[in-house]
């Protein structure tokens, strides 16, 4: 059974006991749509930063530029997590604690699950890692939301012939093998990001990410160099494209949505204090 099949399946199935235990899910007071909520667990690359760390920016703080009014983000990301370390924190014990029917929960890890030296981060691909993500794809579902798996986002590497370069080893297949056994949503942003990159070259792809030079930014006095993390710009850049990709999957709708393709300054972004 495909992949499709297999959610139209799950969905169909759940659908009397959603319906009668929720039956606002898709409309508030008045017929208007309900607030839903795209709850993320991920690392760095997705997380709330705050000024003390300006300009570098998670991809999670753009989204909402991209999102309609009747939905919001609660962006649970923390710097350094993997898969197990967030759960092994009860992180995703608070996370699901907010999840209500209809909401979306977006797990995007991969970044530090590959850091196996660690054994309070590491995971094997083909087997703790998916033991780990399947703990957040049951309690999404089990709060009657729906969970997407998101391939991590590259870092910004590049051959000597200027070939963008995969960093995450087996991690991302390990999660599109994942996502096909338990029919759930997988948005293959590393793969999307990786051709970004490369559309891009070593050369436009330095302003996305978190590269800076002596005195350009107090925070970082000597400058940093920064293939991981995102400027402002290239936060918008992959919520952008996660944004479109949650519409290719039709995972939202297209009044779920905005600004597709329209420009949106780095400017937006702000960073609160701790």
């Amino acid at each position: 059974m495909s992949l499709t099949r297999r959610r139209t399946a799950a969905a169909l199935l759940a659908l009397p006991l959603a319906l009668s235990a929720t039956p606002a899910l898709a409309h508030g007071g008045g017929g208007r749509p309900r607030p839903r909520t795209l709850h993320i667990a991920g690392d760095s690359t997705a997380a709330q930063k705050y000024a003390g760390a300006a300009p570098e920016t998670g991809w999670g703080m753009a989204l909402p530029f991209f999102l309609g009014r009747t939905l919001t983000v609660a962006n649970h990301a923390v710097n350094g997590r993997s898969s197990k370390s967030f759960i092994d924190e009860g992180r995703l014990t608070a996370l699901l604690e907010g999840v209500r029917p209809g909401d979306l929960v977006l797990i995007q890890f991969g970044h530090n699950d590959e850091k196996t030296e660690d054994p309070a981060r590491g995971t094997d691909p083909y087997t703790t890692y998916q033991e780990y993500l399947r703990q957040y794809v049951k309690g999404a579902r089990a709060r009657r939301a729906e969970p997407v798996l998101i391939t991590p986002v590259e870092r910004r590497r590049f051959a000597e012939d200027g070939t963008a370069k995969p960093t995450h080893g087996e991690y991302p297949a390990a999660m599109r093998a994942l996502a096909s056994e338990e029919g759930v949503a997988l948005l293959d942003v590393q793969a999307l990001s990786l051709a970004r990159w490369q559309e891009l070259g070593p050369e436009g792809t330095e302003a996305l990410f978190n590269r800076l030079e002596p005195g350009e930014s107090p925070n970082y006095p000597d400058g940093k160099q920064d293939n991981t993390h995102f400027r402002p710009d290239g936060a918008v850049e992959v919520a952008r494209t996660t944004a479109r990709a949650l519409l290719a999957e039709r995972i939202l709708t297209p009044r779920d949505l905005r600004r597709l393709d329209d420009p949106v300054p780095g400017k937006w972004i702000t960073w609160p204090q701790a």
